[in-house]
């Protein structure tokens, strides 16, 4: 009875359980691929949703009983007070903090201040919860017995620090992501306002507009400018809903064009024209990324290229090569 032939082998490994596992693994990524493009959502619906379950909050508040509205105003959460409590029992809740981590929560999109509390508290809580247990491993256990205490002390007081940082971090990372987005749209936003304001909108409608017809390309934007038209409509001042923008965007260029719209409320300048300007250059400051972007590109690609495409190439035109070498020795 004649053996069957064993498998090829490349460096050690079977071929063909190797060519196995990677089809198993490129069929399991086209079916996630094919169930996420199947199954997404519209980013804005909700967020609009929202907005207008707002506005018409603030409509039925206008009209609604003194008695009905101080006991909407007197709700409270119940969790959030615990904390409240026990930070200011320690003396460690203080305004000018809870000021501070409103404000990164308004620019990282989280709308709820009742989450000030809890980024604070996690400044407090996340420093025990890992740095203790760090600690008794470290200097309680063998674990770490062959460190060096200065990599003993450093691997310690970095848990300490990064556990202490986390709220902050995380809260970084969302701002600058969500800044990004909105910078990515507001060139196309400003050329909308253009079109509304020479058609004769108003700047409220003007925003509505805009907002509903970016709402799918660009969500952080649509939704700002969304919150934006309900405050011109309902605050006294217009000047506050400008300034209310400027303060919700981490953005120097959003900054520059909430000072040119109360500008032109405040002198009646053209709006049309001013915004056709700011348009021009947010475009032409684009560009001038997507450029630098490109040209950093040669470098960026090297060590991908030397480490996981050459190889790639190389067991592709090499492979069959020497597993025909590898056979013909191995007879």
């Amino acid at each position: 009875m004649i053996a069957a032939a064993p498998n090829p082998t490349f460096f050690g490994f079977d071929v063909v359980n190797v060519a196995t596992i990677l089809s198993a693994v490129a069929v399991l990524s086209v079916m996630l691929a094919i169930y996420i493009a199947t199954t997404s959502r519209d980013p804005m619906t909700r967020r609009v949703k929202a907005l207008n379950d707002r506005r018409e909050q603030l409509k039925a508040g206008i009209t609604a009983s003194t008695s009905k509205r101080r006991a909407k105003l007197v709700q409270k959460n119940d969790a959030t007070d615990r904390i409240r409590g026990l930070l200011s029992s320690m003396k460690v809740l203080q305004d000018s903090q809870l000021k501070v981590a409103q404000l990164k929560l308004m620019q990282a999109g989280i709308r709820s201040k009742d989450w000030a509390v809890a980024v604070i508290f996690g400044r407090l809580v996340l420093p025990i919860v890992f740095g203790l247990p760090m600690l008794y491993i470290v200097y309680g256990t063998d674990t770490f017995a062959d460190w060096s205490p200065l990599k003993a002390y450093g691997l310690v007081a970095g848990t300490f620090i990064l556990s202490y940082k986390a709220p902050d971090i995380y809260l970084k990372n969302k701002i600058t992501k969500r800044s990004d987005a909105i910078r990515k749209g507001l060139p196309d936003a400003l050329d909308l306002l253009v079109i509304c304001a020479e058609a004769g909108l108003t700047v409220d409608a003007a925003f509505t507009r805009v907002a509903r017809e970016l709402g799918r390309a660009y969500p952080e934007l649509g939704e700002e400018f969304s919150l934006t038209a309900i405050e011109l409509g309902f605050l006294t001042e217009r000047r506050q809903a400008f300034e209310n923008l400027a303060m919700r965007i981490n953005l120097d260029a959003v900054k520059g064009v909430v000072t040119t719209m109360i500008q032109t409320e405040k002198y009646g300048t053209p709006l049309a024209s001013a915004l056709r300007v700011l348009s021009a250059e947010f475009r032409n400051e684009r560009m001038m990324r997507a450029e630098e972007k490109a040209a950093r590109l040669p470098a960026i690609m090297t060590v991908p290229l030397i480490l996981f495409i050459l190889p790639t190439l190389f067991v592709v035109i090499l492979g069959p090569a020497a597993c025909s070498i590898s056979d013909a020795f191995g007879k």
